[in-house]
C-alpha cells in the first residue's frame, strides 16, 4: 500500500478538497490566490498551543470530498513579493529555523512523558509536540532549496502541489506557495501532521479552475519515486506481519535499496537519489536528476516495468520465471543478493522451517522425483532448519532422486527463488505517475512519532528504525542540553574555535546528522540545476554569436 495515499485515521474518513476543483471562493470574495496569501514576513503567526488527536492507519478508507475550506483561514495581510534578502534577514547562513534557539528558557518537558518512554506514540503527545517540532526542528530553508532548486525563488516551487493532511480529519490538496516564507507561515497556523508532494504545473495549482479541459494546465516535472512498505514482503518475513517491523525484518528494505539504488546509478547514470525513511515500516526514493524530474508518465512507467521481478501474488504459484540468460541487471542483484540471503533469510527469518512453508518451497521446484524425495526427508526429520534444507536440495539433487534435472536447470530454479526471497517489491505507482503525490522528509509519523528522515546509503547496514529520532524525544535532548549548558554555545570552526550564531536546536540533537546529510544532498542538486542553467546560457550566447545580420 503507498504510503503516500495512507490516511491518518482508520476509523474516520478523511475529508478531501476537490481534485478537480481549485479550494473554493471565500465568502469575502477573494480570489482563489487571496485565500491562502499570508501576512507580510513581519507580522508573526499564531501558533497553536495544542491541536485536535492525529490518528494513524495503513489503509486509505474512500475519500470524502469537501466543497468548502477548512475553518482556520491564514490572516490576510498585505500582498506583495517578498524578496529573498527579505526572507532570511538576520539569519545565519547556517541556520534554517524561523524561531531560533536563542529563546530563553526551556522547551516544557511537561509536554513530554519520561525520557524512558521512547519512541512517543501517545498521539496527545505528538498532537502537542508538533508546532515546537515545526518552529525549531525542520530544515525550512534546505527544504525550499531542495524543491526549488535554486536559492531564488522559481515557478518550480511556485508551481508545486502540496498537500496538507490536517489534524481534524481534512486533506488539503492542491496548495502552492509564491515563496518559502508563505508556505511555512501556512504549515505554523494549520499544523498539518502530514504533509504530501506533488508535481510541478505548468501554472499555478490553485488557478487550475481557470484551466479546465485545456492542456494549459498539466504536471510537467516531478521527482522520480520509488515506494517500499515491508507489508509487502508479509509472506516472506516471518519475525513480524503488518505494520509492525523489527531491525530483523527492516534487512528487507536494506536489500531493496542497495539493489536499486546500484542500478539507478550504473544503468540509468542517475546521482541525486535521496532514501528517506517512511516513519514506520518502509523507504522511498526521491530521484531528483533533471532529466529524472522531467520523464513522461509513459517513461516512468518503462522505468518501473524494468525494476518488476515478481509477478502475481503467492496464490498464484511461483512469481519468479525469468528469462535466461539473466539480464546484466539481474545478474548484479543476485551477486548483491547472495550474502542476504543466506544470512537474513535463511538464518534469520527461517523461512521454511514450518511444513507449510516449506510445501510452498517445494512447488517452486520444476522435477517432480526431487520434490518427493525433498518431501519424505523433511517429513521424517522435522526439526530441519531453513539452511539445513536449502542444502538438502543440492545433495538430493546429486543422486538418483532426480535424473530428469540438470544442474543448469535446478541452478535457474535456486535463483528464481532467491529473487522471489529478496528482491524489492515496489508500488510501482508510485513511480509510473507524475502526479501521485508522495509523503514529504522531515515530517513526523503520527503514530510512532518518528521523524521521516534520509538514509545514509553509505552506512545502510547501520540504520535501525529503532534508533530514529522521535518527536518527543528531541525536545527531551534539548531540555537536557540546556541543563547542561547554563550559557550560550556557539558554532565551532575548523579548528574548534567558537564563531558565528549560537547552536540551534536540531544541532544539538540526534537529528543533527541527518539535518547535515539532507543539507550537504541539497547542495550537490543545486549546483547540478546551476550548472545546467550556465551551460544552457553559454549555448544560447554562442548561438546568437552565429546569427550574421
Amino acid at each position: 500500500m503507498p504510503h503516500s495515499v495512507t490516511p491518518p485515521s482508520e476509523s474516520a474518513t478523511p475529508i478531501a478538497m476537490d481534485q478537480d476543483a481549485p479550494a473554493p471562493m471565500p465568502e469575502n470574495g477573494q480570489s482563489p490566490e487571496q485565500d491562502i496569501v499570508m501576512a507580510d514576513a513581519d507580522v508573526p503567526v499564531e501558533v497553536p498551543v495544542s491541536a485536535p488527536v492525529p490518528t494513524s492507519s495503513d489503509t486509505p478508507p474512500p475519500v470524502k470530498v469537501q466543497e468548502t475550506e477548512p475553518s482556520e483561514e491564514i490572516p490576510q495581510g498585505k500582498r506583495g513579493e517578498i524578496k529573498l534578502e527579505d526572507l532570511f534577514e538576520g539569519m545565519d547562513s547556517d541556520e534554517d529555523e524561523e524561531f531560533p534557539s536563542g529563546v530563553k528558557g526551556d522547551i516544557l518537558t511537561s509536554q513530554v512523558p519520561p525520557s524512558s518512554q521512547s519512541p512517543i506514540t501517545h498521539k496527545e503527545s505528538t498532537s502537542e509536540l508538533l508546532p515546537i517540532f515545526y518552529q525549531r526542528f525542520f530544515p525550512w530553508r534546505h527544504y525550499f532549496y531542495w524543491l526549488n532548486h535554486s536559492p531564488t525563488p522559481t515557478n518550480d516551487f511556485k508551481h508545486r502541489e502540496f498537500s496538507l493532511w490536517l489534524q481534524n480529519e481534512v486533506v488539503m490538496r492542491f496548495r502552492s506557495y509564491p515563496t518559502l516564507d508563505l508556505f511555512r507561515k501556512e504549515v505554523l497556523h494549520l499544523m498539518p501532521n502530514r504533509i504530501e508532494i506533488g508535481p510541478i504545473y505548468t501554472a499555478n495549482p490553485r488557478d487550475r479552475k481557470t484551466f479546465r479541459n485545456s492542456s494549459a494546465f498539466r504536471p510537467v516535472a516531478k521527482e522520480l519515486c520509488f515506494d517500499i512498505d515491508l507489508t509487502d514482503y508479509d509472506d516472506v518475513r516471518t519475525c513480524c506481519d503488518k505494520a509492525n517491523i523489527c531491525v530483523k525484518c527492516w534487512q528487507f528494505i536494506t536489500m531493496a535499496i542497495k539493489v536499486l539504488d546500484t542500478a539507478l546509478r550504473e544503468d540509468f547514470g542517475y546521482e541525486h537519489i535521496l532514501w528517506v525513511y517512511s516513519g514506520r515500516r518502509g523507504a522511498h526514493a526521491w530521484v531528483c536528476d533533471r532529466r529524472a524530474r522531467q520523464l513522461d508518465d509513459h517513461k516512468r512507467k518503462a522505468l518501473a516495468s524494468y525494476f518488476v521481478v515478481l509477478k502475481g501474488g503467492k496464490e498464484a504459484g511461483k512469481r519468479v520465471n525469468l528469462r535466461r540468460p539473466l539480464h546484466p541487471h539481474l545478474a548484479r542483484s543476485l551477486d548483491i543478493l547472495k550474502d542476504h540471503f543466506q544470512k537474513d533469510i535463511l538464518e534469520t527469518q527461517d523461512p521454511w522451517r514450518e511444513p507449510e512453508r516449506s510445501a510452498y518451497l517445494l512447488s517452486l521446484l520444476p522435477d517432480a522425483d526431487l520434490r518427493e524425495a525433498l518431501r519424505k526427508k523433511w517429513e521424517n526429520q522435522p526439526s530441519r532448519n531453513s539452511s539445513q534444507k536449502w542444502a538438502d536440495i543440492d545433495a538430493l539433487a546429486k543422486t538418483s532422486a532426480s535424473s530428469s534435472m540438470s544442474p543448469k536447470d535446478l541452478l535457474e530454479a535456486k535463483q528464481d527463488i532467491v529473487l522471489e526471497y529478496t528482491y524489492p517489491r515496489l508500488d510501482v505507482v508510485v513511480t509510473q505517475q507524475l502526479t501521485h503525490l508522495l509523503k514529504s522528509p522531515f515530517v513526523i509519523h503520527p503514530g510512532t512519532g518518528r521523524v521521516c528522515v534520509p538514509i545514509d546509503t553509505d552506512r545502510l547496514e547501520d540504520f535501525d528504525p529503532a534508533d530514529v529520532p522521535t518527536i518527543g524525544g528531541l525536545v527531551r535532548e534539548v531540555d537536557s542540553w540546556s541543563a547542561e549548558h547554563h550559557y550560550p554555545v556557539k558554532r565551532e570552526d575548523e579548528d574548534g574555535e567558537a564563531k558565528g550564531k549560537e547552536l540551534q536546536d536540531w544541532e544539538k540533537t540526534s537529528l543533527k546528522p541527518y539535518i547535515d546529510l539532507f543539507r550537504g544532498f541539497v547542495s550537490g542538486v543545486v549546483k547540478e540545476e546551476r550548472d545546467a542553467v550556465r551551460i544552457k546560457r553559454e549555448r544560447e550566447e554562442n548561438e546568437g554569436e552565429g546569427i550574421d545580420f
